[in-house]
């Protein structure tokens, strides 16, 4: 038991680490991102966009972060913005219906399942969830 304890302690430590290598970085670079400005052009660039699931213009670079990359990826992208709690329950619900597209597109891809079709039905349901969550908020 004493064993199974230690091997469980050890890659709980192993995992965090290496979380914390994705999501430290990139918490620091939207940081710099903010308060060099950067972020500014993004939230004018997305606002019109984003406006329609409830979420400011710079939430996008989140959204993007997870689409592309992962969800780790984008939770230190959401670290580093000021949402509340209503904007992280929309943002979260979003990327827990589409992330990671293109790790997982090369697996389905190596399945033998159509792509395309997969793919664009997860961001549909995404925007969709965005859209219905914005308004039951």
């Amino acid at each position: 038991m004493v064993e199974a304890i230690k091997r469980g302690v050890k890659k709980s430590w192993s995992t965090y680490l290496s979380l914390m290598k994705i999501i430290i970085p990139v918490y620091i670079l939207v940081t710099f991102l903010k308060y060099t400005g950067v972020i500014g052009y993004f939230d004018q660039l997305f606002s019109p966009m984003m406006k329609l699931v409830g979420l400011p213009g710079e939430a996008a670079l989140a959204l993007l972060t997870g689409y592309l990359m992962n969800i780790y990826g984008a939770l230190g992208v959401i670290a580093g913005l000021d949402l509340g709690a209503r904007e992280i329950t929309i943002l979260g619900t979003m990327l827990g219906l589409a992330h990671s597209l293109i790790i997982e597109g090369a697996i389905i891809k190596r399945i033998r399942v159509r792509l395309f079709p997969l793919i664009s039905l997860r961001i549909i349901l995404s925007l969709v969830s965005g859209i219905i969550l914005n308004i039951l908020l």
